[in-house]
């Protein structure tokens, strides 16, 4: 039976996917080798802050550190005027006796995230799966993040955590994480540039990112 150009080229891609007979070892280095000097001594022993290494990265991206759970957010959004958003329903009911505006009138919390109403949200609010002092970043994960488009379509998105999911280095953080099909890890608000190099942050997810810290 004659071969086919398109047989030839499946062909080819089979042969692509097939496993390797022998594979390369993974290279050999401390979990140490990437973390910065400048900051490695504020990331261990008995002393070290996890949270104030953690907010001092984030806010050098750009990131909004919040300490003192639903009350210091409830804070924040009156000054911001932002009040309609969605909650992760596992954290509604710390949160719905907190977040009120000037009149204390509660806020528009909802925990089923419309497609339709994009536009609607002025906030999400999930939960993070941990974060990186070394570099300020969050880390999320499809098994603690209730509703991935909360997390990305808002304006403002905030990720609950608590101390014991602060991680001093990427490696610890990584260490630490269980199997998922897919981590996101956020350093930051989300950022473009273009081919001229200007930076512009809020284009492709958040424009504003808060870390906040439950206890």
């Amino acid at each position: 039976m004659p071969t086919t150009s398109r047989d030839t080229i499946l062909a080819r891609v089979h042969d692509a996917l097939a496993p390797l007979e022998k594979r390369a070892a993974y290279p050999e280095f401390t979990d140490d080798v990437a973390v910065s000097p400048a900051i490695a001594p504020s990331l261990a022993g008995p002393d070290a802050d996890l949270w104030a290494a953690f907010s001092a990265r984030a806010r050098l991206v750009h990131g909004t550190p919040l300490a003192g759970g639903p009350v210091t957010l409830a804070v924040w959004l009156r000054e911001k005027k932002l009040t309609r958003g969605y909650c992760d329903p596992a954290l509604l009911a710390q949160f719905r006796p907190h977040l009120t505006d000037a009149e204390g009138k509660p806020l528009a919390l909802e925990t089923t995230f419309d497609r339709a109403r994009v536009d609607d949200y002025e906030f999400g609010i999930t939960r993070a799966a941990a974060a990186v002092a070394e570099t300020g970043s969050l880390v999320l994960s499809d098994a603690s993040t209730s509703s991935r488009l909360a997390a990305l379509a808002p304006w403002v998105h905030i990720a609950t955590l608590t101390r014991a999911q602060l991680h001093a280095t990427v490696a610890d953080a990584i260490a630490a994480l269980p199997d998922d099909p897919n981590i996101v890890w956020c350093t930051g608000p989300s950022r473009t540039a273009d081919v001229e190099g200007i930076l512009i942050e809020g284009v492709h997810g958040p424009g504003e990112q808060i870390a906040l810290l439950m206890d």
